[in-house]
């Protein structure tokens, strides 16, 4: 709404007055516990008098929910929509699947607060196919062999999709958290610059999994497959609710390379990282004997990403955001 047009009557001036929005902090006790919340007001300009204007109401009543939701750690109702488009399954049978009553997630979508304990089961299904799986099985005989199988199906593809492990699941939702976009061949260079200087920092992989010699440089070939199968920006499918809260279980020294290396790196897209990979030895050892129209499964070994990241280590320091510049700068002059 533009300031032109925010104007409405105000019962205090008894005429109609411009009127700005604000923030307003009001304290209300729900089942014997008190809390603060941050509405939003309409403020005249002419009085300072609060004004109700339309769908104000609304709007103070939704956010009072999801700020009583976040702070008692409840799903909301994007969560349970994003469940069942995960899961390909209707409002009915995943309350069945879930071991509630038929009707409960229709409340819950219009309005009803679930209780913590059934937030949790929501929760849980959300974050793993495989809890879904055990429900889906353990309510079997409560569903349509239509719904189960559907059902079933979805979570059986999303768990092989999510097959790398749980620290490199970690290591990609931190990633999105802190650039909200990436390309998946960005992705895959970033991944590689993360594993390289962390193990020149620490002497040991941030994850399990070796990347492969491909002809566009190092690529994951888990984390290729994961991304094969989403479309357009991977970031916005709902599939990508069960990485939420997976980047909270890294440790400080985790973070601390991928923030060195999203600062740096990160600056530039997929195909300027391609570029840097073809200069470094690794991938160009690994690289040796095949046309560059021939593909190649050649391994990258850890250890060789390892001596190579410790010498430029030593020679640009490359445990500060400058040192990595200076690399990134002199790697591009090589292109």
């Amino acid at each position: 709404m533009t300031e032109k047009a925010r104007r409405d009557f105000c019962i205090e001036c008894r005429e109609e007055t411009a009127y700005y929005l604000q923030k307003k902090k009001i304290v209300k006790n729900i089942r014997d516990k008190e809390y603060t919340f941050a509405i939003t007001v309409a403020v005249c300009t002419k009085c300072g008098a609060e004004m109700s204007v339309p769908g104000i109401i609304d709007k103070n009543i939704q956010e009072v929910d999801e700020q009583y939701r976040a702070a008692e750690g409840l799903v909301s109702n994007d969560d349970i929509e994003r469940l069942m488009k995960i899961y390909k399954i209707g409002k009915a049978p995943l309350s069945l699947t879930l071991g509630f009553g038929e009707v409960t997630i229709p409340r819950y979508l219009e309005g009803q607060v679930p209780s913590k304990e059934y937030s949790d089961i929501i929760k849980a299904a959300l974050s793993s196919p495989g809890y879904m799986k055990q429900k889906l099985t353990e309510n079997r005989e409560k569903l349509t062999d239509a719904a189960y199988r559907k059902a079933l199906a979805a979570a059986e593809s999303i768990e092989s999709l999510f097959s790398v492990s749980d620290k490199m699941l970690r290591v990609i939702a931190y990633i999105f958290e802190k650039l909200e976009e990436v390309t998946p061949l960005m992705l895959q260079k970033l991944l590689y610059f993360i594993q390289g200087v962390y193990l020149a920092l620490y002497g040991k992989p941030i994850f399990e999994e070796d990347c492969r010699a491909w002809i566009h440089g190092p690529v994951y070939p888990e984390v290729y497959e994961l991304f094969r199968d989403f479309k357009y920006n991977p970031i916005d499918d709902a599939r990508f609710a069960l990485l939420e809260g997976t980047a909270d279980a890294l440790t400080d020294d985790e973070r601390r390379v991928i923030d060195l290396v999203l600062n740096t790196f990160g600056m530039y897209g997929g195909k300027v990282l391609e570029k840097i990979t073809h200069n470094e030895n690794p991938w160009i050892e690994a690289r040796k004997g095949f046309d560059d129209s021939i593909p190649s499964s050649e391994i990258l070994p850890k250890d060789r990403i390892m001596k190579y990241y410790t010498l430029i280590n030593q020679r640009y320091g490359i445990d500060t955001e400058d040192g990595l510049k200076a690399y990134i700068h002199d790697m591009i002059d090589k292109v």
